[in-house]
């Protein structure tokens, strides 16, 4: 293989694929290989899949060779973050040492799918346990250690993320082209903020949630980890779609249009005071930002009403979380945890019922405000984080935990609204920062040609850690 395909984004290595050009196998053998030699380095990897990658990437050299091209993922690894299952004796850990020997006999509908678009299984990544179900407040929160991200300084390591940091991380670091995450608040676009990465959280029913952890049945979302916007709207093509066993999806298909808005002015909002309280290299990255959109876009302030946000959220997380979890923690089998302030979730099940149902309907309201001010706009412009990647031996504070604010996260996940991070630029000490455009309910193509036309007005995407 001439060609090194690491860090190339999917489009590019799809047609050097339908070129022959690279073989599928090859391919395989790359990123299986990366993930085997370097995933350690930043405890980004639970299981590498080689035996099932390389039978898949078999198969696909063959459709191909016989003139079967599927499409832009036929013959691509991916990784798929370890709440996913999968069947033929893979393990699936929920990042949590209690569940570290769990085997499912069935392939989550995210797997299935995938497969059945050509893609190659390589590894299953790391996460936060229970993807931070039980509460956690630093980065050493799984049993396989705390992700880094890779651009992290040796000596300094710096987190990757939560909860999909493993996922962050591999395609950050090149081991894989891209990973499929999970976000219920934040677990997408932390570790794209972290990592540098495209981080694309669909539309709440968008994609099927079949054969993936529960942590909050009406919060709960799947989506793609990438190099680019690009490339996620390729791989959410690709797993988008209703399916009868998961009654939260909806009967609503999606094309990624690449040409969709391509060449109009947008217009786009951004929230009163939205950098307040940031990092100080946060808030001046996403102020050049939006000097730079303003060369295609036509950029207003705007507001929402005051209501409890973050708390509504907050509580719907809780109390669902425990509710799936209750028999786990009355068994007392979270002592097993790693992060020693999982050991006590027991005030979760404690939530009242009335402050549940007062939750629920104070996210109807949020629905309706998010929807009523975002009318006449392509996207919310915001900083995706409130700083760049904390050190990981280091306790941070989190908008679950109820120490900050993230009224676009609240909003965004209450209401089940798509948004996608893309990087924006860094820090002096050289860890990225990002940006998210946030849309309506199905407004993935919209929010899509923003980030892309942002991304061809800049090259943070293009740079990768030195040495990978």
């Amino acid at each position: 293989m001439t060609v090194n395909p690491v860090f190339t984004p999917i489009r590019e290595l799809a047609e050097l694929v339908h070129t022959r050009q690279v073989s599928p196998v090859e391919l395989a053998e790359t990123f299986v290989a990366r993930l085997e030699s370097i995933g350690h380095r930043y405890n980004a990897v639970v299981t590498v899949t080689a035996e099932r990658a390389m039978e898949q990437a078999r198969r696909a050299e063959r459709e191909i060779a016989a003139g079967e091209y599927k499409g832009a993922l036929h013959g691509i690894p991916y990784g798929a973050k370890d709440l996913l299952a999968t069947s033929g004796g893979i393990p699936t850990t929920w990042g949590a040492a209690p569940f570290r020997e769990q085997v499912f006999e069935y392939d989550a509908a995210v797997v299935r799918k995938l497969e059945a678009a050509g893609a190659t299984l390589a590894a299953k990544l790391s996460m936060v346990e229970i993807a931070g179900g039980m509460g956690y407040r630093q980065p050493n929160a799984s049993f396989t250690g705390p992700g880094m991200t890779p651009w992290g300084s040796e000596g300094n390591e710096a987190w990757s993320g939560g909860s999909s940091s493993g996922s962050g991380a591999a395609v950050a670091a090149g081991l894989v082209p891209f990973a499929i995450g999970s976000e219920t608040w934040g677990s997408i676009l932390s570790p794209a903020n972290n990592c540098g990465l495209a981080g694309l959280r669909p539309t709440y029913g968008r994609v099927s949630r079949q054969g993936a952890m529960v942590l909050s049945w009406t919060l709960d979302k799947l989506g793609p980890l990438c190099l680019t916007a690009d490339d996620c709207g390729i791989v959410l093509e690709a797993i988008a779609g209703a399916d009868t066993d998961d009654p939260s999806t909806t009967d609503m298909p999606y094309r990624y249009d690449i040409h969709a808005w391509v060449g109009r002015r947008f217009k786009l909002a951004v929230l009163k005071n939205v950098t307040e309280g940031r990092q100080e290299v946060v808030a001046a990255n996403f102020e050049r930002a939006l000097g730079t959109l303003a060369d295609v876009a036509d950029i207003e302030e705007i507001e929402f009403p005051d209501l409890p946000y973050e708390a509504a959220t907050r509580t719907i997380l809780n109390a669902e979380s425990a509710s799936v979890f209750e028999d786990f923690i009355e068994s007392g089998a979270v002592a097993g945890l790693t992060a020693p302030e999982c050991h006590h979730p027991h005030a979760r099940l404690m939530i009242p019922a009335q402050d549940y149902i007062r939750a629920l309907r104070i996210r109807g309201k949020i629905a309706r405000v998010a929807d009523e001010a975002m009318k006449g706009y392509d996207a919310l412009v915001a900083p995706t984080g409130t700083s760049t990647a904390p050190p990981i031996d280091r306790d941070f504070r989190g908008v679950v935990a109820g120490t900050a604010r993230d009224t676009m996260g609240a909003v965004g996940n209450s209401a089940g609204l798509p948004s996608i991070s893309v990087p924006n630029g860094f820090s002096d000490e050289g860890l990225p920062t990002g940006i998210q455009f946030m849309g309506r309910a199905y407004d993935e193509n919209r929010i899509l040609a923003v980030a892309r036309a942002y991304q061809s007005l800049t090259d943070w995407h293009t740079r990768h850690p030195e040495g990978l």
